[in-house]
C-alpha cells in the first residue's frame, strides 16, 4: 500500500485502474451510493474501487465486492460492460489543481441487495435508480452506464 505522498504522486502522473460495480436489480434499477470522499463527493455513484499493484483482476473483484457490497462475489458472476474513462477535476487529498484520471472496467451484476446492510465507508446513503428517476445528483460517469446495461 502506498503512503499518502506516494499516492499523490501517482494520481498526479498516471491514470488509476479501477472496477465499477453496476449492480442491477431484477427491476432494472441501478444501485448507487452518495459519495463521501473525493473525487465525486456529494454525488450519487455506483460502488467500485481501485485495482492494486500485483493484484489479479479476479482478486480485485472479490475484494471490491466485499468492501463495497458487504459480500465477496467472483468475477464469473458478473458481465463486463466495457472500459470507461473517468476524468475528475478533484482528487482524494483535496489538493487544488490536481485532477484524477481513472480507466474503469465496468462490471454488471444482477443482485437484489438490502440497502440497510451495505457498508458505509465510501457512501453515506444508498438507493436504486431507474431510467425514469431524476438524475440531477447522479454523477455523469455513473449516468453513462445505463445505455450499456444488458
Amino acid at each position: 500500500m502506498l503512503d499518502k505522498q506516494d499516492f499523490i504522486s501517482v494520481v498526479n502522473k498516471t491514470p488509476l485502474v479501477a472496477i465499477d460495480l453496476i449492480v442491477r436489480s431484477s427491476n432494472s434499477e441501478i444501485l448507487m451510493g452518495m459519495r463521501v470522499n473525493e473525487p465525486a463527493a456529494g454525488c450519487w455513484f455506483v460502488p467500485g474501487g481501485r485495482i492494486y499493484k500485483s493484484e489479479t483482476l479476479e482478486d480485485a473483484f472479490q475484494r471490491i465486492t466485499e468492501t463495497e457490497l458487504g459480500l465477496a462475489y467472483g468475477i464469473e458472476s458478473a458481465q463486463l460492460l466495457g472500459a470507461f474513462t473517468h476524468l475528475y477535476e478533484t482528487n482524494f487529498a483535496k489538493i487544488s489543481g490536481l485532477s484524477t484520471h481513472y480507466v474503469v472496467l465496468g462490471y454488471q451484476l444482477e443482485l437484489n441487495i438490502d440497502l440497510n446492510r451495505l457498508p458505509a465507508q465510501q457512501h453515506c446513503n444508498y438507493r436504486w435508480f431507474g431510467k425514469n428517476d431524476d438524475f440531477s445528483d447522479v454523477h455523469p460517469n455513473s449516468q453513462a452506464y445505463f445505455p450499456y446495461l444488458r
